[in-house]
């Protein structure tokens, strides 16, 4: 296993244990009215795996193309809660915000709800 690899899982597993309660993305406040997330937090944030690189903080990597397929696939209302919900190390949310733009979604970028 690559160090970055370990370092992915590392995350992975501090945010299952952070969000162990929770077991529907469409929980959490702040979706759009109407739409909701249907994927439970950690099968979301797997699926934006291949994003890691481009919201690192501090990072200059954009987003690659399989990475803009991941949050293409994802889904706006999915995306949204991912980004509003519970701190997520090593990912700079700003950058995340960034995504929906600099993959050229059909969907509007996601609002942020915490501060």
């Amino acid at each position: 296993m690559k160090p970055s690899q370990s370092k992915v899982f590392a995350s992975l597993a501090v945010m299952i244990l952070m969000v162990a309660g929770m077991v529907e993305l469409g929980q959490v406040q702040g979706q759009t009215p109407g739409t909701s997330c249907t994927n439970t937090f950690f099968s979301s944030l797997v699926q934006l795996i291949p994003c890691r690189a481009a919201v690192s903080p501090f990072s200059p990597v954009p987003p690659t193309e399989t990475c803009c397929s991941a949050v293409k696939a994802l889904g706006q209302p999915c995306l949204c809660v991912l980004i509003n919900g519970p701190p997520i190390s090593g990912v700079d949310t700003s950058m995340a915000l960034q995504l929906p733009v600099k993959c050229a979604t059909s969907f509007d970028p996601c609002e942020l709800l915490r501060k």
